[in-house]
């Protein structure tokens, strides 16, 4: 026993020494500067979250870095070879306007050479469900966490009108359903869906992909798409074999909303490569543009977009998505937009719906540096900005998506179309309820987003928490949609006097209940749930 004790005792002196040299290494390492943290997504890309850190002794301080806003970096602390830190940000449930709600991200890692393998559990914007994210925590230079300078804009011009879109666009849209979990396939499976389920045959045409499905860029410095998405030209062609079109998502900014490539300053260059796919629609994103422009520029940077759409050799319609902002019913025509997002997005709730649909969701215009924001309008109060082939729209439809009622979803669908704006599904085509399907495939009631004369709507009366709209369609006849928003029942009516058909002999049919309607005397009234909506249209004789 004896003969053996130098031997443990050198072991236990080479194991205190190996641990003396790391405590000494780790104690020598100082972690003030900027890094990122890179995670891979699983689609051949990564995720990038740029730090700014500062250590003092055990302490990490410090922001998150690149974006619009700043967060500080919480209970850091770095000691025997491990970082900890967390991140808070205080954001809007679901939507701008929606209740504020405080999210925390917390990242753990080991030092691992010369950098952290590091796990983020929680996350800014994140979906439910998700679980800790593993990457890499590296060091960076403070100019790979900035947006890049900004470029040259061009001198306002109006841009030539490209004939499309002369009624609302309609088709369906990935994100509200899918987000980033779209790809090749189900892409297709959509595309078979919208022929077997009759939404073809009702209207809809356009098979549009969202954020996420970006890679990089080539050595010649052409966009390429990940992993979901191998081929987007036999995607394309598949699309259109089904007598359907398909669209696609960019970003005037470096990196979309989701943090994948984006067209700045490649605008012409991905014009073209979307005409080289066989791309019929464009919805391209504020997002990240906001961390170089002004919402100032906003009329310029679309622009840019607008005129090498022309340029690219194939008709595609112009989608422009920057929450209304800046007004841009005023001048989203003149950039060669056919639509444009007019509020913050929606979500799959009656409130969002509500807020969106009938309150004050829509920006009144720019904020000056140390002002106030604007007083918010409605739909209502901005649609005479919207003229055949060149749309407002309130976001994309979440019927079918599960979290409202169907009367909910029938009042959704029905103010959508009395608004003229276009009809972009974002459920899952391939498993829809029966209640679904009738509502989106209700030819009578899409009808009235059609008519190809598309004048705005007008305000019959609203008292309480009721509201009855109409809008004149072509050939004389009257589209009436009495909603009521409130939590209990009401009976709503509508004067014949206050559409102007007193004294005429009137036909009159329920759009959703598919029948004539018995009328008489000077009004017609409804009594109207929860929520619901009665829609009519009128033919005076």
């Amino acid at each position: 026993m004896t003969s053996k004790s130098p031997l443990l005792s050198r072991v236990l002196w080479c194991a205190l020494i190996v641990m003396l040299s790391a405590l000494f290494i780790h104690a020598q390492t100082d972690l003030t500067g900027f890094w990122v943290f890179k995670a891979p997504r699983g689609d051949g890309t990564f995720t990038e979250s740029y730090f700014e850190l500062k250590q003092s002794g055990e302490t990490i301080t410090g922001n998150t870095v690149g974006g619009r806003a700043q967060s500080p970096v919480n209970e850091g602390a770095f000691r025997d070879g491990k970082l900890r830190f967390a991140v808070s940000f205080t954001g809007r449930g679901g939507q701008k306007g929606g209740t504020p709600q405080t999210l925390t991200t917390t990242y753990e890692g080991t030092l691992q050479g010369d950098k952290f393998a590091m796990t983020m559990t929680g996350g800014r914007g994140g979906r439910a469900g998700r679980g800790p994210t593993t990457g890499e925590f590296q060091r960076t230079k403070a100019e790979a966490a900035m947006p890049p300078a900004k470029l040259p804009l061009p001198a306002l011009h109006d841009v030539r009108d490209n004939k499309l879109a002369r009624t609302p666009p309609m088709g369906w849209n990935s994100w509200n359903k899918f987000a980033g979990a779209i790809d090749d396939k189900a892409v297709r499976g959509i595309a078979d869906a919208m022929v077997s389920s009759g939404m073809k045959k009702a209207g809809y045409v356009y098979v549009n992909i969202d954020d996420t499905w970006e890679l990089g860029r080539d050595a010649n410095g052409n966009i390429t798409s990940n992993t979901k998405f191998p081929n987007m030209k036999a995607l394309a062609d598949y699309v259109h074999s089904k007598g359907l079109k398909i669209g696609i998502y960019s970003s005037p900014g470096p990196k979309t909303c989701a943090g994948y490539e984006a067209s700045y300053g490649h605008e012409a260059q991905d014009a073209k490569t979307f005409a080289a796919w066989g791309i019929d629609y464009l919805k391209y994103d504020w997002c990240s543009a906001g961390t170089i422009y002004t919402d100032a520029d906003l009329q310029a940077v679309y622009q840019k977009m607008g005129d090498a759409l022309l340029k690219a050799g194939r008709p595609i319609l112009y989608s422009l998505c920057q929450y209304g902002n800046n007004k841009v019913w005023e001048w989203g025509a003149k950039v060669g937009g056919n639509c444009w997002r007019t509020t913050g997005d929606i979500n799959d709730s009656w409130q969002s719906l509500d807020r969106i649909g009938f309150g004050t969701a829509v920006p009144g215009g720019i904020r000056k540096e140390g002002e106030p924001a604007p007083p918010g309008l409605t739909q209502y109060d901005i649609a005479q900005g919207a003229t055949v082939g060149h749309w407002n729209d309130p976001d994309m439809l979440e019927v079918g998506n599960g979290h409202m009622t169907t009367d909910e979803y029938k009042t959704h669908f029905s103010l959508w179309c009395l608004l003229r704006a276009p009809l972009l599904a974002g459920n899952d085509l391939r498993d829809m309820s029966d209640d679904t399907k009738s509502i989106l495939t209700n030819t009578d009631v899409i009808a009235i987003d059609q008519d190809p004369a598309g004048l705005p709507l007008k305000r019959v009366s609203q008292e309480g928490n009721t509201v009855v709209y109409m809008r004149p369609l072509k050939g004389g006849d009257i589209a009436v949609g009495m909603f009521n928003r409130g939590d209990r029942a009401a009976d709503i009516s509508v004067s014949w006097d206050s559409l102007g058909v007193a004294g005429k002999k009137l036909q009159v049919r329920d759009l959703w209940k598919h029948a004539a309607v018995t009328v008489s005397g000077d009004k017609y009234t409804a009594n109207v749930s929860t929520h619901a909506v009665v829609m009519l249209r009128v033919t005076a004789k």
